[in-house]
């Protein structure tokens, strides 16, 4: 690496944490005075992920709203991970099958069975989070949100 690169880089950082640029954490924040509406700070004080932070924006979601939706979500990620491990056992079960001597199908058939419960229980909780978002919002909500996800600005 040039010896230089290191100063332009460090250069460029102090410049971009000055003007208030870059990643989070670069630069200085502004706080709101005693007394000041909290109103203008909404960007910085709305601490969600994006997807939350995307529907939201989207569907124009009150503060009630917003903390259904993030519990729902949450809800959602949870089973999503439990899935991801799930996959890698049955990869791992396929993998045990083939080690052996001889195909051992009750290992495959033990990662098939895994894999289809663990399709199962996202299938529920995927159904179980529709239904709670579908109560929570209202009907011009509900149709932006349709339209979110037959344009794919939104999947689930």
């Amino acid at each position: 690496m040039h010896p230089g690169i290191m100063f332009r880089w460090r250069r460029a950082r102090a410049e971009a944490a000055q003007h208030g640029c870059g990643p989070a954490g670069w630069g200085p924040r502004p706080e709101p005075e005693h007394g000041e509406d909290v109103s203008e700070h909404e960007g910085l004080l709305f601490g969600v992920r994006r997807p939350l932070r995307f529907m939201a924006h989207k569907l124009e979601l009150d503060e009630q709203q917003i903390a259904k939706l993030a519990t729902i979500l949450a809800e959602l990620k949870t089973e999503r991970a439990q899935a991801a491990v799930d996959h890698q056992r049955t990869i791992s079960a396929f993998a045990a099958a083939l080690e052996a001597e001889g195909f051992d199908q009750a290992k495959a058939e033990e990662g098939l069975h895994l894999r289809v419960q663990s399709a199962e229980r996202l299938r529920g909780e995927v159904l179980k989070a529709l239904g709670k978002t579908h109560a929570m919002l209202r009907p011009e909500q509900r149709a932006r949100l349709a339209y979110l996800l037959r344009s794919g600005q939104l999947t689930i």
